[in-house]
């Protein structure tokens, strides 16, 4: 399984605008078979969960809430690279596109 950081490293979507991208990729997720979308889901967990228990300690050290800050912009840098790569398998662009 490639890699993917970014929408515009996946084959075949370069070209394509990011909306286009975003809409293929869509699709795609929606064709993740079922062990796919609970390996995003616990990951998405335990990147989320943590976020809320630093929230809750806030009580006690309140540099508790930049730990849940940090960790809470670290979510799309850890879960959508992970979410590109298991959804590229199953985009379908078509080889030419015809301009009408």
């Amino acid at each position: 399984m490639a890699f993917y950081l970014t929408t515009r490293h996946i084959p075949g979507l370069q070209h394509l605008p990011l909306a286009e991208r975003m809409a293929y990729l869509e699709q795609a997720a929606k064709r993740l078979t079922t062990p796919e979308k609970t390996l995003l889901n616990v990951l998405k967990l335990l990147v989320i969960v943590p976020v809320f228990a630093l929230i809750l300690r806030t009580v006690t050290d309140w540099t508790s809430l930049l730990w849940a800050l940090l960790v809470f912009l670290l979510y799309p840098l850890v879960v959508k690279p992970l979410q590109y790569s298991l959804s590229a398998k199953y985009i379908n662009v078509p080889e030419n596109p015809s301009k009408e």
